[in-house]
């Protein structure tokens, strides 16, 4: 582990953070749009479009890092070189957000450990989020991020253009992803990575075979899918994982199979590769 890591899990105390916001009907017109849907909901917000309210304020350019992210934050462990992945998340939903009523954030660390995997030590941080409207928690969310040096990289697979299996699940849909659609859901989102947008960075700095979708772009997918098969359920709770990268130009197929309180869910390439999975639980 490197002395930067060490200090940062035993001595660093982020304290919280707080953000007020407002539920806005544009931003949600705008990931519609981005989506290619046809309509834009209206009076309450879709699981995890909670990510388009409440961002992090907005740092100067000239305080961004090299990859796009701050150089410096609340949640940033100050790793030399540090690259970063989001590794999946866990959300409870006690009612959807309201749309044009204002919303309060506040998020926190509540874990932080180091492993070991293919690329060398990483740093894995749970971040608990809180979303509150009316002063009533609405969601509940932890999300996963996993940063490491970039001395230390896994094997990164090509772009698959391998055509995609025979369909074996009764829900599925085909993502067509596009650098415009990955530089407009980095712009909703306040996503700076440069990976999402910039071939030249994600190629020959990262040592990607192309820009990288997304991972919770992966996730609304998933979770678009349930909303479009089973309409008339509300969604109680949303876990969703992240497993391997999806390229531009990676021919994908989103997949769900209905259960009994809920509905199990998968990208999928065709090559075989489960790119992320997750589990959406109905309200009874």
């Amino acid at each position: 582990m490197t002395p930067s890591m060490r200090d940062w899990i035993g001595n660093w105390q982020p304290g919280r953070e707080e953000v007020a916001d407002r539920v806005d009907p544009a931003r949600l017109h705008a990931l519609a749009a981005t989506l290619d849907l046809a309509e834009t909901p209206v009076d309450t917000v879709p699981p995890l479009w909670h990510w388009l309210y409440c961002q992090s304020p907005w740092p100067l350019t000239k305080d961004l890092g090299d990859d796009g992210h701050p150089a410096d934050g609340p949640f940033l462990p100050p790793i030399p070189h540090r690259r970063r992945m989001f590794a999946g998340g866990r959300l409870g939903i006690t009612a959807p957000l309201t749309v044009g009523e204002p919303v309060h954030r506040q998020a926190e660390v509540v874990d932080a450990s180091v492993k070991n995997g293919r690329s060398g030590e990483m740093l894995f941080v749970t971040v608990r989020h809180e979303y509150r409207q009316r002063g009533v928690v609405r969601i509940s969310e932890e999300q996963d991020l996993v940063y490491r040096s970039a001395a230390g990289s896994a094997p990164t697979p090509g772009v698959s253009r391998n055509p995609l299996g025979e369909l074996m699940t009764p829900w599925a849909s085909i993502p067509r992803f596009s650098p415009p659609l990955l530089f407009r859901f980095s712009a909703l989102t306040a996503n700076a990575h440069r990976i999402h947008y910039d071939a030249d960075y994600a190629t020959a700095v990262e040592g990607f075979p192309a820009l990288v979708v997304h991972g919770p772009l992966l996730a609304v997918h998933m979770a678009e899918l349930v909303r479009a098969q089973a309409a008339d359920r509300a969604v109680a709770a949303f876990t969703f994982r992240l497993q391997r990268p999806v390229f531009l130009g990676d021919v994908v197929r989103v997949e769900g199979i209905p259960v009994a309180d809920g509905a199990e869910l998968a990208v999928v390439s065709g090559s075989g590769v489960t790119h992320a999975s997750a589990t959406a639980t109905f309200v009874p």
